[in-house]
């Protein structure tokens, strides 16, 4: 059994993580904001850059998941562009830091990263060896990455999630759709041309573990399904699921009255990115198609 050391443990896919590893009886312990270290917990500040390194080592990790980081899925203010970049870079180098300065090291560090990291593609594919973006989340998720560095130099076996949208019902993407579509007042966003990558929470949570359970998995791992879809082909596909219309779109300018420019480089941006990395490892989706994930989450 392992002793897996998590932060973002209460969050949207933390948390599944924390319930999947604990039902097989791997202790969590989660790195924790805002109150001391104890026996089941480690304190950390990612904005301040600092970690509890004497809890840390009593802790003696073996697996270190790092999914913290500000949510980005509000209006994009100064304040909080600093604070999403911040939240990330300086906590993740921080953490590395720890982790490399560890006399009984982790075997493995999987640290959070996104597909922001590419940019927006239009219709053009792109894979783990594709280059970062331009933009601001693609050069924050750049920055993010390269913060794992100390960890890696140190002979620990490092692997970048590059997530796409994770579909579940309690939250993300689809816990913000549920409402509109289930009133028969959802459609697509923008020309609705655009590429979603997306990944059933089942197979997210999956695929983490078989990242921890590899030998030598390691370097960035395109978290998505193989079969991403165009947005209007995603409303059409959940209102379908809910036996509902999809005939009332949202308009672009719309929503970038509404949400500035984290509309242009999230809902609105085109982003055809493909799983190379898991598919030649040997990870097997559960939920390879879109109907099929929703169905799952919604009909369950």
């Amino acid at each position: 059994m392992f002793t897996i050391l998590l932060s973002g443990a209460s969050g949207f896919i933390g948390s599944r993580l924390a319930q999947s590893f604990a039902a097989d009886g791997h202790r969590v312990v989660p790195l924790v904001r805002g109150r001391p270290s104890s026996d089941h917990t480690v304190a950390w500040d990612p904005e301040a850059g600092s970690v509890d390194r004497e809890a840390l080592a009593r802790t003696r990790p073996d697996v270190v998941i790092n999914l913290a980081g500000e949510p980005i899925a509000r209006r994009w203010t100064p304040k909080r562009r600093h604070r999403i970049r911040e939240s990330r870079v300086r906590g993740t180098t921080a953490l590395a830091d720890a982790l490399a300065s560890l006399p009984v090291k982790p075997r493995v560090f999987l640290s959070g990263s996104a597909i922001g990291y590419y940019g927006a593609h239009r219709d053009e594919p792109v894979d783990e060896a594709s280059a970062p973006g331009p933009d601001f989340l693609a050069q924050t998720a750049h920055d993010w990455e390269r913060a794992t560095e100390r960890a890696a130099s140190a002979g620990i076996r490092v692997a970048l999630l590059r997530t796409g949208l994770v579909l579940a019902r309690g939250g993300g993407v689809l816990a913000r759709l549920l409402l509109p579509f289930r009133l028969g007042i959802g459609g697509r966003m923008g020309s609705g041309k655009q590429w979603m990558s997306w990944i059933a929470m089942n197979d997210a949570v999956r695929a983490v573990r078989f990242l921890v359970d590899s030998a030598t998995a390691s370097g960035p791992v395109n978290l998505v399904a193989a079969a991403p879809v165009r947005n209007v082909e995603f409303a059409e596909t959940l209102a379908h699921v809910l036996h509902r219309p999809a005939v009332f779109p949202v308009p672009a300018m719309l929503l970038e009255l509404l949400f500035g420019t984290m509309a242009d480089s999230t809902i609105l941006a085109s982003q055809r990115v493909m799983p190379k990395r898991l598919a030649g490892a040997g990870f097997e989706f559960r939920h390879p198609r879109l109907e099929e994930a929703l169905r799952f989450e919604l009909t369950r």
